[in-house]
C-alpha cells in the first residue's frame, strides 16, 4: 500500500440547508468514474439486452453487485461527449459554454465553484485520486488532498502527482490509484468529519493495455454487429460515407478486446474499493455514485472514440447506492434520463447544502427512492469543433426527449438529423425532411429554441478550433499541390553581407557572423558554416509556411557524426526545422503544439539532396536523393506565419525541437523553399 503521508484537517459546521443537519449526520460521498466507457460494456446490461446484446461474454462482476445494492440508471446521458469538456461539467454543474472548459486542451479555471469547494466550505474533507484529464494541469481546485497524474499519463510505470510532489511507481495504473484511494479510506477510519472523494480511473481509454492478471481474458471473443454500422455520420466524407453505406454486414466481427480487458481489470479495482468501504466502516453512511465521462464508439456509424451525439457516445452507466434508503433504493432500476450535468446539485443535497444560483441541472437524489413524475421530459446537449488530430466532426447541438431526438449542425443546415427513438433505437432513418414527421419536428425545434434560451447557449471564445474551420470546404479543403519556387537561396546570390533570391532580386537574407563561401572542387560554390554563424532569411511572404502544402530543399555536406540545425522557422509550438544529428537527418514540423518528427535510419555522409515535404494531405515526407525516407501524417496545417524568422544554419530564439541542436557546422550549397509539393 502507498502511505498518504496525510492527516485529515476541520472543523465540523452546520451545513447550509434549513433542515439543520449536523455534519457528523451527512454521507461521506464516493464518486468513481472511468474514461470512455460505453453505457452498455457492463455484464449486467449485456445480460438485460438478451440477443441484441453486442459483448455478452463481458464479466464486471463488481459493478453488478453496485447495481444489485443500488440504482441503475438506464437513461443517463452526458451533456458533451468529450473527456475534459465532461469532467468540467462533472465538476460544476454547468454546460461547458459556460464552464471555460470547450475542448481537452485548456486547464480547468481555477476560481470555478465546483462540488470540491461548496462541499469543503460545507465542512467536508475532499480528495482527488487518479485521472484528472484537464490539459496539463497539476491543480485539482477544491480538493485538499490528490493524488493525480498529468493527462493521460500511461498504463505502466506511472509518475503520479501527490501533494504537488512528484512520485515514480511500479505497475499498472489503476491498481496504483486504487491503492491511494484505499489509503485514504484508512486515514478518514474514526473521524466524525464527512468526506467526499473523487477517483478516476484510466480505464478503458486508449492505448488499451490491461495489466497481466487480464491480458488473456476474452481471447478469440467476437462482437455482435448492429444495424447502424452501415449508416454513417453526415460529416463524413463522402467516399467514407459510400463505403461503409453499401457493405454486407457479418453477424459478428473482430473487436477491440484490449478495451473490455482493461474494463475488467478496473472492476478488480472497483471490487476492492468497495471492499474498503466496507471494512474501514463506511458502508452505512457513504453514497457511491459510479460513472464514466463519456460513451464510445465501436464500429456504430463507422465511428470509433466518442465526440458526437448518436446514443453510443452520449450515454453512459450510472449506479447509485445510497443504504440509508435500504431496500427502497436496492436493486432498482429508473429510467428516468439523468445528466453529468446534475451531479453537483445532487451531491449539494445529499450534504444539506444549498446551491448557489448559477447551477444548472438538477438532483436525481429523489429519484433513488421512487419515481418522480416530472423529473425531465428534455435536455440539451452540445459539443465545440476542436483541434484534435484527425477530426472532422463539426459544431453539435440538439434536444433529446424520452423518445426522440434532434441534431443540429451549425452552419450546415443539410446535415440536421432527427430521430424517433422508440421506433429505431439505433438511429438508422432520419426523419428531418419527412414529411409525415411534421409535427414532432416541429414540436422538437420548438424544444430547442426553449432550451437553448434557458442554458444560454453561446460559443466561447475558449474553443480551440481545427485548423480547418474557417476554410472553404471545412475538414474537406486541401491547399494547392503544384510545385511554385518561391525562395532560392546559393552562393551566386552574395551582395556584401546580403544574399539576394534568385527567385525576387527584392529579397535578401542577412549574413550573421562568421559565414564564408568557398569553393568546393567541383565547380560549386557553398556556404560554410563551420565559424558558427547563420543566414537571417526573415519572414518574406515568399516563406510563409501558413496553411499549404511546401517543400524545402537544401542541398548539404553532412559529417556522419555531425548535429545542427540546417533550416529552422518558428519555435515550440508552430513551425519547422531540418536538422542532422549525429549524422541523421530529421526534418520537424510543429502544427498545434503537436511535433511530428522524421528522420533517416541511418547516419549519412558527403553532398545529399534533401527535400522535406509537408503534403496537401497533412502527410509530412522527407526524400534523400529523391527516395523516400519516411512518411507520417500531421494533424493540422502551420496554420499562420510562425513568430520566429527563417534562418539558415540555425534555429535562434524558441527552437522547434525539444531537444535543440544548435548550429549548423558544415557546408550548404543552397535552400529553396516551393508552395506546394516538389520532388
Amino acid at each position: 500500500m502507498i502511505k498518504l503521508g496525510y492527516v485529515a484537517a476541520g472543523l465540523l459546521i452546520l451545513c447550509g440547508s434549513s433542515a439543520g443537519v449536523f455534519a457528523d449526520d451527512r454521507p461521506n460521498i464516493l464518486f468513481v468514474f472511468t474514461d470512455d466507457q460505453r453505457y452498455d460494456a457492463m455484464s449486467v446490461v449485456q445480460r438485460e439486452q438478451g440477443e441484441r446484446a453486442r459483448f455478452p461474454w463481458l464479466e464486471t462482476s463488481n459493478m453488478d453487485k453496485l447495481a444489485a445494492e443500488g440504482v441503475r440508471f438506464r437513461n443517463a446521458f452526458v451533456v458533451n461527449s468529450l473527456c475534459s469538456p465532461s469532467r468540467a461539467v462533472n465538476l460544476t454543474g454547468r454546460y461547458n459554454h459556460l464552464n471555460g472548459i470547450a475542448s481537452n486542451f485548456r486547464d480547468f479555471p481555477v476560481d470555478n465553484v465546483t462540488y470540491a469547494t461548496l462541499l469543503r466550505d460545507a465542512g467536508y474533507a475532499t480528495a482527488y485520486i487518479g485521472k484528472w484529464h484537464m490539459g496539463s494541469q497539476k491543480e485539482r481546485p477544491g480538493f485538499d488532498y490528490a493524488a493525480s497524474f498529468i493527462g493521460h499519463s500511461r498504463y505502466f510505470n506511472p509518475e503520479f502527482i501527490v501533494q504537488g510532489k512528484k512520485v515514480p511507481h511500479t505497475g499498472w495504473i489503476d491498481d496504483i490509484t486504487t491503492d491511494y484511494a484505499i489509503d485514504y479510506l484508512k486515514s478518514r477510519k474514526g473521524s466524525e468529519q464527512p468526506w467526499l472523494m473523487t477517483v478516476g480511473f484510466k480505464t478503458p481509454h486508449g492505448p488499451f493495455e490491461p495489466p497481466p492478471r487480464t491480458q488473456q481474458l476474452y481471447e478469440n471473443e467476437l462482437a455482435r454487429v448492429v444495424p447502424n454500422f452501415n449508416a454513417p455520420a453526415p460529416y463524413a466524407n463522402e467516399k467514407f460515407k459510400q463505403n461503409i453505406a453499401g457493405r454486407e454486414l457479418e453477424e459478428t466481427i473482430r473487436t477491440n478486446l484490449g478495451y473490455f480487458r482493461c474494463l475488467t481489470a478496473a472492476d478488480q479495482c472497483l471490487g476492492r474499493l468497495l471492499d474498503a468501504v466496507d471494512q474501514n466502516g463506511f458502508r452505512d453512511n457513504t453514497v457511491v455514485i459510479y460513472t464514466s465521462d463519456n460513451g464510445f464508439y465501436l464500429g456504430e456509424h463507422g465511428l470509433g472514440d466518442k465526440r458526437s451525439d448518436y446514443e453510443e457516445s452520449l450515454r453512459v452507466p450510472f449506479i447509485v447506492r445510497y443504504p440509508p434508503l435500504g431496500d427502497a433504493a436496492s436493486g432498482r432500476i429508473c429510467d428516468r434520463m439523468v445528466l453529468n450535468l446534475d451531479l453537483l446539485r445532487s451531491l449539494l443535497d445529499f450534504a444539506g447544502v444549498e446551491p448557489p444560483g448559477q447551477i444548472q441541472g438538477r438532483s436525481w437524489k429523489p429519484l433513488l427512492a421512487g419515481d418522480v413524475e416530472d423529473f425531465r421530459k428534455s435536455w440539451f446537449f452540445e459539443y465545440f469543433a476542436e483541434a484534435q488530430r484527425g477530426s472532422r466532426i463539426p459544431d453539435i447541438y440538439g434536444v433529446r426527449t424520452e423518445n426522440s431526438k434532434l441534431v443540429v449542425y451549425p452552419g450546415h443546415p443539410e446535415w440536421t438529423e432527427m430521430f424517433d427513438l422508440a421506433k429505431d433505437p439505433y438511429e438508422i432513418n432520419n426523419l428531418y425532411n419527412n414529411a409525415e414527421h411534421a409535427a414532432m419536428r416541429s414540436g422538437l425545434e420548438k424544444e430547442l429554441e426553449r432550451l437553448l434560451k434557458e442554458v444560454e447557449y453561446v460559443v466561447p471564445e475558449y474553443t480551440d478550433r481545427p485548423y480547418w474551420w474557417d476554410l472553404p470546404g471545412g475538414a474537406d479543403w486541401k491547399p494547392d499541390a503544384a510545385p511554385h519556387l518561391k525562395l532560392a537561396i546559393s552562393p551566386a546570390g552574395v551582395d556584401g553581407r546580403m544574399v539576394v533570391s534568385s527567385v525576387n532580386k527584392n529579397e535578401r537574407a542577412e549574413v550573421k557572423n562568421a559565414v564564408k563561401v568557398v569553393d568546393t572542387g567541383d565547380g560549386f560554390h557553398a556556404f560554410d558554416f563551420s565559424g558558427g554563424g547563420f543566414i537571417e532569411v526573415g519572414k518574406p511572404a515568399s516563406v510563409d509556411p501558413s496553411m499549404k502544402a511546401f517543400t524545402l530543399e537544401v542541398a548539404a555536406n553532412i559529417d556522419g557524426s555531425g548535429n545542427g540545425v540546417l533550416v529552422g522557422s518558428g519555435g515550440a509550438s508552430l513551425g519547422y526545422c531540418l536538422a542532422v544529428r549525429q549524422g541523421r537527418v530529421l526534418f520537424a514540423v510543429n502544427a498545434g503544439n503537436r511535433p511530428v518528427v522524421l528522420k533517416t535510419a541511418k547516419p549519412l555522409n558527403g553532398w545529399i539532396n534533401i527535400s522535406a515535404i509537408l503534403c496537401a494531405d497533412r502527410s509530412v515526407e522527407l526524400l534523400v536523393n529523391g527516395m523516400r525516407v519516411q512518411r507520417k501524417h500531421i494533424a493540422a496545417f502551420i496554420t499562420k506565419v510562425p513568430n520566429d524568422t527563417m534562418q539558415i544554419g540555425a534555429d535562434k530564439g524558441s527552437p522547434v525541437l525539444a531537444e535543440p541542436l544548435g548550429q549548423f557546422k558544415g557546408l550548404i550549397r543552397s535552400v529553396k523553399f516551393y508552395s506546394g509539393e516538389k520532388r
